[in-house]
């Protein structure tokens, strides 16, 4: 399982799970080039990319940038 298919089945069991999960990506500008979404900053899963609101607007993230996905810091997925 990928993480498209970690984040659809939050989005799909309940608004809360998605919204609780915290989303480790790839981000050259950020410190160790790494940055958190939260759960509640993804607008739209896409079929290659999460759309997320993020200072600069909305942004189209692709999935290979994930590293990790946690819900109440529990890992669900992470890259390996």
């Amino acid at each position: 399982m990928g993480p498209r298919e970690v984040l659809n089945k939050l989005k799909w069991g309940g608004a809360s799970e998605l919204r609780s999960a915290k989303v480790t990506i790839i981000h050259r500008d950020a410190p160790d080039d790494k940055r958190a979404v939260e759960g509640a900053e993804i607008l739209k899963l896409g079929r290659g990319f999460m759309r997320v609101v993020s200072p600069e607007g909305e942004v189209e993230i692709p999935y290979h940038r994930i590293l990790q996905i946690e819900v109440r810091g529990e890992i669900l997925w992470r890259k390996t």
